[in-house]
């Protein structure tokens, strides 16, 4: 008798987890069919595509830190923002700790650099 209860209990408890979307692996954007933003190393990206974008990014620094590329933290990091109906986008960082503060306020970074491409073109 305890091992049925035992078994039924495991059983209602599963359920409810089930129910409660425990089970699920997938987050609610990607259910509903929709991706999300991304930023990914652009070491996947197309080699040509990206001397091009790297000769043409607007920036001399990094967007999040202001520190020159090249200097004492090293080459460039280059990442793609990758968002769902936009091309992809270059974003360069000075160092490993950039890219999750970008990630934090990604509207906030790419302004700067749309507004840097605009100076830039204004010249």
């Amino acid at each position: 008798m305890k091992t049925s209860i035992r078994r039924l209990l495991l059983a209602l408890l599963g359920a409810a987890l089930l129910a409660a979307g425990c089970g699920k692996t997938e987050t609610p954007a990607v259910a509903a069919g929709k991706a999300m933003p991304a930023l990914v190393k652009a070491d996947r990206a197309d080699k040509g595509w990206l001397v091009k974008a790297v000769a043409d990014y607007p920036l001399a620094t990094c967007v999040v830190s202001g520190d020159k590329f090249g200097g004492s933290m090293g080459p460039a990091l280059d990442y793609l923002w990758q968002q769902p109906g936009q091309p992809d986008r270059l974003v360069r960082f000075c160092c490993a700790d950039c890219p999750p503060q970008f990630e934090k306020e990604p509207a906030k970074f790419l302004k700067l650099i749309d507004d840097a491409a605009a100076a830039k073109a204004g010249k």
